[in-house]
């Protein structure tokens, strides 16, 4: 068998990343003088780099991030954001989102919590989890219409499968009776299963009048607040400053 036959078998079983590392190296006469064993190294090392980046395409398409090119390495920690480093850094790794717990970024329009939101949605892309963004109205409507034609159970079901799940611009409409119920469906199927990040105006403090109703603030609040990690930002809007989507750009 030739070399051109054992890239194309390589194609032929996906081995996409073996097949262009294998070209490489025969492209490259230094790769010649390498022992056996080290060439064979590489070329596992390329397929694996390769599944990877497609892997997190694949779950950065799903997830549908408002901001795409936001990423934790390009936060602007100057002090007027009051944000505290070491406390984002530990955030960064991503581990209250293993454990099931949940952060609240919280603060005035423009301050760039739909950015921030978004950075750490790529981060958890990063490191393998898939993640789901959505606007809270936005989200009730998707349910409303899933209620309506039947496919209620799987936008739940599909919801509730994501490791990370992205509730933006929480508080900024009103909440029906039944929204309040969706909201409350929403956060209880992922009690001790996944986490949650919520962006808000509103400080924590003004959510349960916000909710608007005893009981199920009661229900709702208890699941998230207690197991979650809080980010208020503080500042001028950022968008009127530079000029840019809520955020530092």
């Amino acid at each position: 068998m030739n070399e051109q036959q054992t890239i194309q078998q390589l194609r032929e079983l996906k081995l996409n990343g073996m097949a262009q590392a294998l070209e490489a190296q025969l492209d490259s006469p230094g790769f010649q003088s390498l022992p056996f064993s080290d060439r064979v190294a590489l070329l596992v090392e390329a397929e694996c780099y390769c599944r990877d980046n497609r892997r997190q395409q694949r779950l950065l398409t799903q997830a549908k991030l408002k901001v795409r090119s936001a990423c934790l390495e390009d936060v602007d920690y100057r002090p007027r954001r009051g944000l505290d480093k070491a406390q984002m850094l530990s955030l960064g790794q991503c581990s209250w989102i293993e454990r099931h717990q949940h952060l609240l970024i919280t603060g005035p329009t423009g301050v760039g919590k739909t950015w921030l939101s978004c950075a750490f949605g790529m981060q958890a892309i990063r490191r393998g989890w898939s993640v789901a963004y959505y606007r809270v109205s936005r989200l009730l409507e998707e349910i409303e219409i899933a209620r309506a034609d039947g496919s209620l159970s799987s936008l739940r079901s599909k919801i509730a499968r994501c490791h990370l799940l992205i509730l933006d611009d929480f508080g900024m409409s009103p909440l029906t009776d039944i929204g309040r119920q969706d909201l409350l469906e929403i956060v209880d199927d992922r009690t001790g299963t996944g986490a949650i990040l919520i962006a808000a105006q509103l400080p924590v403090s003004k959510w349960y009048d916000y909710i608007n109703e005893p009981t199920l603030a009661d229900a709702i609040l208890d699941r998230i607040v207690h197991r979650a990690h809080k980010v208020e930002l503080r500042g001028e809007s950022m968008r009127k400053k530079r000029g840019l989507d809520d955020g530092e750009g």
